[in-house]
């Protein structure tokens, strides 16, 4: 019986090409889609938790409560860790982590550009890092221990084994002995680095790591497997009280566990509390898989229904010849899983396909994992899912049918199947304009991000790393600059200047209330600040030369003018770090910070002498390639063994929402992609509502009507169930966009005519769709309409 069921589906596959193409495709297009997201779902959610006790890895946050706000982030103590094993005994190994930064590695001649931190003692133990050679016990145990990656090792010593016990020398200032080899970190690890350095060696090094008043550090620990991760967190709350200073009734720092596995995908925060982050992609492409798969189902569904007058016959025989309902349901679902399994191979080789592009487009390495059982698993659900979901109705529909009234010839589709069909064809387009209208919101906010007035010039403007002989000799290394053909000005400031997460709230000023705790942003910076990033002074002047007491002054931005409560800052007394000095300068308010969040107080000190941050060269326009030139020709003069590296400031923007432009792209893509499949359901239900009226055409052809009017005859029903699915979208689709831009502090207004836009291109499209087979029929010679009459 399998095997008569199998043999009646392949003939109807074959006798109808043009039904079999439309469904095959659309399945297959749908489920590649989904496929390829599924992939980078599975992808970021294994971020985090590839560790052996990923379970019990946990980040200590702190929630900064001051000025009536609250400010998360990872920034603790430098000495943390160490006094939190020692007062938890729920706590089995803690480890400090400082930021990753670009070092210089260099072994003899050999010199070679490395990612690299400094971690405490436990790090290994917490972490099932494969190590290579060393053990975890005595990687890092020791202030000249340095521990490095298969990378490091092949690149300086020829192997990890090798490697073990040889000196590399480090920033060209410090030698360290290799104390362990590690295997290098998957791509997708939350962590990137290339070598780990002693965390004492980092306390020893900046002694304002040391104090409890102090955070910049993350803190990373273990819990013991019977530790509850809730009561340690009621006592980490109130642990830095009477160990900070700052802590007061205005101002409180309360700490609490974040898990590992949780980092990636949960990472912003609101007044304290989890509030999304990149669990906000994964869950919008889920949808979108969903999406994707509905509508190709849907065409399934709605050519099958639509056909079903076509075969109505067979099943009217079938049944008069004793055929159960049953079996009928099984033949037409035979022949659905078998359209299913179709679509799924050419699915599969489509992805196989499309994943170099996809991953260069998404910065990933992802590929088919034929080698795991799951996967084989998913594609056998995929196919179950699909074929139930598109073959089910019109299996039952069809085995519903009087054979009594097929064979007289009376059978009439019913106004409820009708319905049903038009509901079909108003939920794709529903989903359909949905996409459209977040790939128009994504792209116009994507647009304002990359083109919004940060309130300087970042066009022409190059950093480079303050590192080496240059960070120490920066004053000969400007006057070097300076004398280049196409370099304009020089500066230099202490923090990224498009990412300045450094605050303090030691700043004093006359009539401050003493019991007020306001954390203001700060950075120090070089001569010629205002002039290198083009900022706009609304009142003062920016630090001279010609003033020896500016350095001991500030210059500010109208947000901290506002705090402080001036009507005319400039020349009044501000305090910084216990530092007194005056105000000589307000800046126009300006992003150094992310544009998901407001701009914030910031008070600029000067210090020119030494520059160990971000050296900012300004270069004339259309001169650009000629000054980096110079520039590399005097950093290799002045800074020899360190290789040169730059970047552009512009770059660095655009780089910061890399995973807005994903999203964009991504959304764009399978926009695009949904809309093509709903279009494909269209053109068959098209093409089989003009088959089915092709004697009407004729008849009307004859008595004198119209392409034109033929046309526009066939067409207008479906344009009014596009109509229809336009109506319910736009508020569906303004309340899902408002949504997603709530997560920007500067951001696009939803339009009315992003919606009409939306509109107008799902009606285009499905008019074309449409009108290429009413034209068709519409031009049809009557008497071939007519000749069987």
């Amino acid at each position: 019986m399998f095997k008569n069921y199998l043999k009646v589906a392949w003939r109807n596959l074959i006798r109808n090409k043009t039904f079999s193409t439309i469904n095959v495709l659309g399945l297959a297009l749908g489920m590649a889609s989904s496929l390829l997201i599924v992939l980078w779902v599975q992808d970021e959610l294994s971020i985090g938790k590839q560790y052996a006790n990923a379970d019990l890895l946990y980040r200590v946050m702190e929630n900064e409560i001051a000025d009536g706000r609250t400010v998360t982030d990872e920034d603790t103590p430098g000495i943390l860790a160490d006094e939190l094993k020692r007062q938890f005994p729920e706590i089995r190994y803690a480890a400090g982590f400082s930021s990753e930064e670009d070092h210089v590695l260099s072994v003899e001649e050999k010199v070679s550009r490395q990612t690299g931190c400094f971690v405490g003692a436990d790090w290994f133990k917490m972490y099932s890092i494969p190590l290579l050679s060393g053990t975890a016990e005595t990687a890092l145990n020791a202030p000249n221990h340095v521990a490095i990656s298969r990378k490091v090792a092949q690149t300086f010593f020829d192997s990890p084994q090798a490697a073990l016990g040889k000196s590399i020398r480090f920033n060209n200032r410090t030698d360290y002995q290799v104390a362990a080899v590690f295997e290098d970190l998957p791509y997708n690890s939350t962590d990137q680095y290339d070598f780990l350095l002693n965390w004492n060696t980092y306390l020893k090094r900046e002694p304002w790591l040391n104090v409890w008043e102090n955070g910049g550090p993350g803190t990373r620990l273990q819990l013991r497997p019977e530790a509850d991760p809730e009561k340690v967190n009621a006592k980490l709350r109130t642990f830095l009280k009477g160990r900070n200073k700052d802590i007061n009734a205005t101002f409180n720092i309360e700490l609490f566990l974040q898990p590992e596995k949780d980092a990636y995908l949960y990472s912003n925060f609101k007044n304290g509390y989890r509030d999304g982050g990149r669990i906000e992609y994964v869950r919008l492409f889920i949808i979108v898989a969903v999406f994707l798969l509905l509508i190709a189902g849907i065409n399934f569904m709605n050519l099958a229904t639509a056909r079903s007058i076509k075969r109505a016959q067979e099943v009217g025989v079938r049944k008069a010849v004793g055929a159960k309902r049953l079996s009928l349901i099984w033949q037409f679902m035979g022949e659905a899983f078998l359209m299913a399994l179709l679509a799924l191979i050419i699915a599969v080789i489509l992805v196989d396909l499309a994943l170099p592009v996809f991953n260069q487009l998404t910065d990933k390495q992802l590929r088919l994992p034929t080698n795991q059982p799951v996967f084989w698993g998913f594609l056998l659900g995929l196919l179950v899912i699909t074929g139930c979901v598109s073959g089910s109705y019109p299996a039952l529909f069809m085995s519903s049918l009087s054979p009594v009234r097929v064979l007289k010839g009376s059978l009439r589709i019913s106004a409820g199947t009708q319905l049903f069909r038009r509901g079909l064809v108003v939920f794709q387009f529903v989903l359909s304009i949905l996409m459209i209208v977040g790939t128009v919101v994504v792209y116009r906010q994507l647009q304002y991000i990359q083109t919004k007035n940060l309130g300087f010039d970042r066009e022409n403007l190059i950093d480079v790393p303050g590192e080496g002989d240059i960070g120490r000799k920066y004053l000969s290394f400007k006057q070097e600059l300076l004398q280049q053909p196409g370099v304009e000005s020089v500066t230099h400031i202490q923090t990224n200047p498009l990412r300045n997460g450094n605050t303090s709230d030691g700043v004093e000023w006359p009539g401050k209330n003493p019991t007020l705790s306001i954390q203001f942003n700060n950075t120090a910076v070089g001569y010629d600040f205002v002039k290198t990033m083009k900022l706009t002074l609304v009142g003062g002047r920016d630090f001279s030369p010609d003033f020896r007491t500016d350095s001991t002054n500030y210059l500010i931005n109208e947000a901290t003018a506002q705090r402080l409560g001036y009507k005319d800052p400039v020349g009044q007394p501000l305090t910084f770090w216990k530092r007194p000095g005056k105000i000589v300068g307000v800046l126009k308010d300006f992003h150094f910070n992310s544009l998901h969040v407001p701009i914030r107080p910031l008070i600029v000190r000067l210090s020119e002498e030494q520059a160990y941050g971000h050296i900012l060269i300004k270069t004339q326009p259309g001169q650009t390639k000629q000054a980096l030139a110079s520039i590399e020709a005097v950093c290799r003069r002045m800074n020899p063994t360190f290789p040169f590296r730059y970047s552009f400031v512009d770059a660095n923007f655009q780089k910061a929402y890399k995973s807005e432009t994903v999203v964009s792209t991504l959304t764009t893509l399978f926009a695009g992609m949904a809309i093509f499949i709903a279009c494909l359901g269209l053109f068959g239900l098209a093409a089989f509502t003009a088959e089915q009226r092709t004697k009407e055409i004729g008849v009307r052809k004859v008595l004198g009507a119209s392409v034109g009017s033929i046309v526009t005859l066939l067409s207008k029903d479906f344009m009014k169930l596009v109509g229809v699915a336009i109506v319910i979208a736009s508020p569906l689709a303004w309340y899902a966009m408002s949504k997603w831009l709530d997560g920007f502090a500067y951001k696009i207004e939803l339009s009315w005519w992003m919606f009409g836009l939306a509109g107008l291109m799902a009606v285009g499209i499905a008019l074309l769709t449409i009108s290429f087979q009413s034209v068709k029929a519409a031009l049809m010679n009557p008497v071939k309409s007519l000749r069987s009459e």
